[in-house]
């Protein structure tokens, strides 16, 4: 345990204490004398955001229900803390027992973004954990990571011990169950991931090599261990009735990013977006049987006294049964003032019965995301939604009485013009328009459009895996082209930082020689960089330099088909040849239909059973 006296001494000094104490309701303190295995949840942003993560509540809740298991949770400290603790000499702790993280078994980092990667650096640095792990002896703990940027592991394949590609539940318990045996039989760390490699899903870098060509590209990984898979195959969960989902949630003292109960409906998309690496990871789709999901929202309701459920998913309003869904929640809680909201509302399955379902307690803001301006570059994308969903989805909300609505899209997607970026500004007019057109009596509230435009990213395991991303430049010449073409107060326009959406671009199809550029930028002081306040790129062109490694390689390049990708030796069930063939559909603006409505052969119901594929 830390010294208590300095870290009271700390929190006095600090701008949000509440970050660092714990204590909160629903919150699991165990004696750590008492269990066998000590394992830290490691989010690498600060508590608001790690807090708002389904992925931390189902794993600690999990964990801390077996008896001989203790999970504590671990977030970056913001500057200001990180400043006191380093000056007092107090090592990263957890929340819980204000344990120093280099005294747990395991310290398991979630992998939601990849520009928190200098801060899963950080966090070892202040935890006193060697950052690399052929540095690390007996004494320190096992270091794994997960979530979806563990679809490409390898540009922090040299921090990692282990990681755990797919879905977390079943695996994690796997591995816990194997380090109690290890522990007993007194083995190295060399024999525990030996065995670990064996489970599915599991991943031990320092057990491949990788051979390169003369341009850089990768020519082939060697696994070093005999009996260890070349393949690595994702884990999926088969039947989300019968999976573990906590029934109470840590309520924090602050607030958070999200403020509710996120409760989650289904797993994985059929929709086919070709820009959405969640969309194919995540495959195939599994829903949560409406019985289950009132009695794990009566649980929750009553163990947290949060005021919305938020019911989550990739694509909430493809639930098969979200009307009736709706309805019932509705019924049970309307006159305790619980409110039913849906993250994001696709255009095509937009109803104005679920609206009015959910205005019986309270209106916020409805968000949809058209992506692209034009229905030229939408069927690019596989979208699948037309300008008259749009126009249909915004007179009901006009109608039900809405009044701020917010549009998503993504500049520099493949094959992209300034016809279809100058299409982002139509839209937000139309929309505009329309509430004009109404009869001034049958207004309601203050008109507020919001038009939001991301950089769009090449992602691994989505048929735009091969593409090139556009050029700083490029994108910044896109931005103020609409920026300077929207001339209406009523339409705010928000756009992202190109120069952060390159970096991201490098990191998510990098290869493991980008390790040495990661660990050169954090010691030039980056951290946080997914915050713009804080995200330096000077200092990372440095890095880059220094290291001698070329971003663009990485970020502009656009991949040959029949060339070895870093993260070829995932399994993710969906296959590269499906991907291709997308790709191809892409560049001749063909559409593929969502798979409820048929198979497109994917390949996921050959590889993984369960969900819609049975």
């Amino acid at each position: 345990m830390i010294d208590i006296k300095k870290f009271n001494k700390v929190l006095k000094r600090v701008e949000k204490p509440a970050r660092y104490i714990g204590l909160e309701k629903n919150s699991i303190k165990k004696n750590l004398e008492d269990v066998k295995v000590k394992f830290a949840f490691a989010f690498p942003d600060i508590y608001e955001v790690g807090m708002s993560h389904l992925g931390l509540h189902i794993l600690y809740n999990l964990l801390n229900n077996q008896e001989d298991i203790a999970c504590e949770r671990v977030f970056a400290p913001w500057i200001d803390m990180e400043q006191e603790i380093v000056e007092e000499g107090i090592p990263l702790f957890s929340l819980e027992n204000k344990e120093p993280i280099k005294n747990f078994d395991f310290v398991g980092f979630t992998l939601q973004y990849e520009m928190s990667y200098t801060n899963i650096i950080n966090m070892l640095h202040l935890g006193e954990i060697p950052i690399l792990s052929k540095d690390r002896s007996m004494e320190d703990p096992f270091i794994i990571a997960g979530g979806p940027c563990a679809y490409n592991p390898e540009p922090i394949a040299d921090i990692i011990d282990f990681f755990v590609i797919g879905e977390g539940e079943e695996v994690t318990l796997e591995v816990l169950k194997a380090y109690k045996i290890f522990k007993e039989l007194k083995g190295s760390r060399q024999d525990f991931l030996r065995e670990v490699s064996k489970i599915q899903g599991v991943y031990v870098p320092s057990f491949y090599q990788i051979h390169y060509n003369e341009d850089g590209t990768i020519n082939e990984m060697v696994p070093l261990v005999e009996g260890i898979p070349k393949i690595i195959k994702k884990r999926i969960i088969k039947d989300l009735d019968q999976v573990y989902f906590p029934e109470k949630l840590i309520v924090p003292y602050i607030e958070t990013v999200h403020d509710r109960i996120p409760l989650e409906i289904f797993r994985g998309c059929t929709r086919g977006c070709r820009f959405c690496q969640a969309g194919m990871i995540y495959r195939p789709v599994r829903e949560k049987s409406i019985p289950k999901l009132l009695e794990l929202a009566n649980k929750l309701v009553n163990n947290t006294g949060y005021e919305n459920i938020s019911l989550t998913s990739l694509s909430s309003c493809d639930y098969s049964q979200l009307q009736l869904l709706v309805s019932k929640l509705m019924d049970e809680y309307e006159e305790d003032k619980v409110g039913i909201s849906l993250p994001s509302l696709r255009l095509d399955s937009f109803s104005l019965d679920i609206l009015k379902e959910i205005e019986k307690v309270r209106k916020t803001g409805l968000t949809f995301a058209p992506e692209a301006g034009s229905q030229r570059l939408r069927d690019v994308i596989n979208k699948g939604v037309t300008e008259e969903d749009l126009t249909k989805a915004v007179s009901y909300a006009f109608n039900e009485g809405w009044s701020t609505i917010k549009l998503y899209f993504m500049v520099g997607l493949p094959t992209e013009t300034d016809d279809d970026i100058l299409g982002i500004k139509d839209l937000g007019y139309k929309v505009k328009d329309m509430f004009f057109n109404q009869p001034k009596d049958e207004r309601k509230g203050n008109l507020k459009i919001t038009l939001s435009a991301s950089c769009f990213v090449p992602k691994p395991f989505t048929p735009f895996q091969w593409v090139s991303q556009d050029s700083i430049d490029e994108f910044n010449r896109k931005i103020y082209l609409l920026k300077d073409s929207i001339k209406d107060r009523k339409i705010t326009f928000n756009y992202h930082d190109p120069k952060l959406s390159y970096l991201e671009a490098v990191l998510a199809r990098g290869d493991r020689r980008l390790c040495k550029t990661l660990i050169r930028a954090w010691e030039k002081g980056c951290k946080f960089d997914g915050w713009s306040e804080k995200f330096d790129y000077d200092i990372w062109m440095e890095a880059f330099s220094e290291t001698e490694i070329e971003g663009d390689f990485y970020a502009l390049r656009e991949r040959r088909i029949d060339e070895v990708l870093p993260w070829d030796f995932i399994d993710s069930g969906v296959s590269k040849k499906y991907l291709i063939r997308e790709y191809e559909r892409a560049k001749s603006q063909e559409l593929t239909r969502d798979c409820r409505l048929g198979c497109t052969g994917c390949g996921i119901n050959k590889s993984f059973s369960g969900g819609v594929c049975n």
